[in-house]
């Protein structure tokens, strides 16, 4: 009998495969939601329609609204962690962070929409995912006090953001007159 070439892979790794898919479609799903209405203005409900999965499957996945929310907010920490890590510079990374948190259209949403979830999203500095990036910049400067005004600065723009090019010039300000 000859096996298919499906049936030489273990189930599990095309279940895998398909688990990780559809998260992708539910976070992919929030994230326009959130920049198109805001967090406040989406339901569940709402996230299966546009994510085009079934809502119990989006349960199986999620348990509500706020696990979406942390899971979208892990995923896009790490996109855009990977991007710095693999910068050339500690200016470039910096650069990158600044481009990505300045350009995204889900920030652009709460802070059109939901202003309130922004002002809770900047104080959690203990937070697992705010320690991730800070090990990030950390990584790219080696000095603790230059982090932190990294930080800050990245952090600032999440409320009011800025332009490739200042993004550009404003990292390569800070790495200059910082003590890298």
């Amino acid at each position: 009998m000859q096996s298919s070439p499906l049936s030489t892979q273990p189930k599990y790794a095309t279940q895998g495969a398909a688990h990780r898919r559809t998260e992708e479609a539910i976070l992919q799903a929030t994230k326009e939601l959130i920049a198109q209405l805001g967090l406040s203005k989406i339901s569940m409900i709402d996230i299966s329609s546009t994510s085009e999965v079934a809502r119990a499957t989006l349960y199986n996945h999620y348990r509500d609204k706020s696990a979406v929310v942390e899971a979208l907010l892990a995923s896009e920490v790490a996109r855009i962690t990977e991007l710095a890590k693999i910068a050339g510079t500690p200016a470039d990374a910096l650069e990158s962070l600044s481009i990505a948190i300045s350009g995204d259209r889900a920030l652009a949403g709460l802070r059109d929409h939901d202003p309130a979830v922004v002002a809770q999203l900047l104080i959690h500095s203990e937070h697992p995912l705010y320690l991730e990036l800070a090990r990030v910049v950390f990584a790219q400067t080696q000095s603790q006090s230059a982090t932190g005004l990294a930080m800050r600065w990245l952090l600032g723009q999440v409320v009011q953001p800025l332009t490739p090019e200042q993004s550009r010039e404003q990292a390569a300000l800070l790495v200059e007159n910082t003590l890298f």
